[in-house]
């Protein structure tokens, strides 16, 4: 690896140098589609255990000592299987880890499992946090699986979760996420704002392309079940309703639904450069919004003409109502250097799902 040992995100090509170089382990080959630009996307090993509750195995244990104790029934995954809500599934994954000294790594839910509901994490031995590997870490991986609104059918091989690899600091401060929008701008159709990242607010005037009037979808309950494999197969009338703003520049979160909005600026990230989003200071609202968070090097990247796609928001209100605001800051994209230009960007016919989206449902259901 000394030939890429270079401060920041690791791109494909590292991320492909860094397993050929046995820092990372898998029980087969990747997937063709697999090492995204500035991620690794984690493949569901063969079994998935029901535990009584989420856990963390803290400095003195491992993950399968915890488990031991927690486990309720073991699931056969290698045919497929039905994940309930409600319920926590721990799943030994097929990628394991065997990282240089200096490279640490986090964890995220892929774009399409946020949009779902389905609450992943990524856990390790002897940690203290969710979706936090530490520099050097030496172990396997399990995903923590909990679906919230929708039963989901998963098998050995399905992508639920992503990783992301790093050497050393990679944050834009303030100062100079103000001065990378001002050579090449990371947001259009709103006012760029920088506190601790760039902040997102909340488009409730209506999407483009619906006649100004859809501005969310809100998860309907009791569904029948979302094969996370599938690709369009789905009718989105039987699992959303449509939320339309009916003159209206504002909307009432029921505790505990969840939604589907969009971001009312549109968002671009550099090449060189990767993005994740936060959720904005809990202070605002007692709301979550974004399970999902990495943004690669080219979402909403155009060569010639526009720039931008907007930027998709699962929300969910807990324990009170609450009202969100047309403009309203909701959230904050965080900017991070590239150790080098992916060899490939998002969208560049790598079989991306959201470049220049709008407001848009996974990638499961016919639009």
């Amino acid at each position: 690896m000394d030939e890429v040992a270079v401060d920041g995100i690791l791109a494909v090509q590292d991320i492909h140098a860094l397993a050929q170089a046995g820092g990372i382990r898998t029980e087969r080959p990747f997937d063709a589609d697999q090492v995204q630009p500035a991620s690794l996307d984690l493949r569901l090993g063969s079994r998935a255990l029901r535990v009584r509750a989420s856990f963390l195995p803290g400095p003195d244990c491992s993950v399968a000592d915890k488990v031991g104790a927690l486990t309720l029934h073991e699931i056969d995954l290698s045919v497929g299987a039905v994940l309930e809500t409600g319920c926590v599934y721990i799943v030994p994954l097929m990628e394991s880890l065997e990282l240089p000294a200096d490279v640490a790594a986090s964890t995220n839910p892929k774009s399409s499992t946020g949009r779902l509901d389905v609450f992943t994490r990524v856990i390790v031995d002897h940690t203290r946090a969710f979706d936090t590997i530490p520099a050097g870490y030496r172990g396997p991986l399990y995903l923590e699986i909990s679906p919230r609104t929708f039963p989901v059918l998963v098998r050995a091989g399905s992508r639920l979760s992503q990783i992301r690899f790093r050497r050393g600091d990679t944050r834009l401060d303030d100062r100079e996420l103000a001065a990378l929008h001002a050579r090449d701008p990371i947001v259009s159709g709103g006012e760029a704002m920088f506190h601790g990242g760039l902040a997102v607010s909340i488009d409730l005037e209506g999407a483009e392309g619906s006649g100004g009037q859809l501005v969310g979808y809100r998860a309907k309950r009791h569904t029948g079940l979302v094969d996370v494999d599938r690709k369009g197969a789905l009718d989105l009338h039987d699992f959303w309703e449509p939320i339309d703003n009916r003159g209206r520049r504002s909307l009432i979160l029921d505790p505990d639904e969840f939604y589907i909005l969009v971001s009312r600026e549109a968002v671009h990230v550099p090449p060189d450069y990767a993005a994740e989003m936060v959720p904005f200071d809990p202070l605002v609202g007692e709301f979550r919004v974004h399970y999902a968070g990495f943004f690669d090097p080219g979402f909403g990247h155009a060569p010639v003409g526009g720039r931008g796609a907007r930027a998709v928001l699962e929300v969910r209100s807990h324990e009170v109502p609450f009202i969100l605001d047309h403009g309203q800051t909701v959230g904050r994209l965080v900017y991070e250097r590239m150790a080098h230009r992916p060899a490939r960007l998002y969208g560049e016919g790598i079989g991306s799902n959201y470049q220049a989206q709008g407001l848009k449902l996974s990638k499961h259901f016919r639009t």
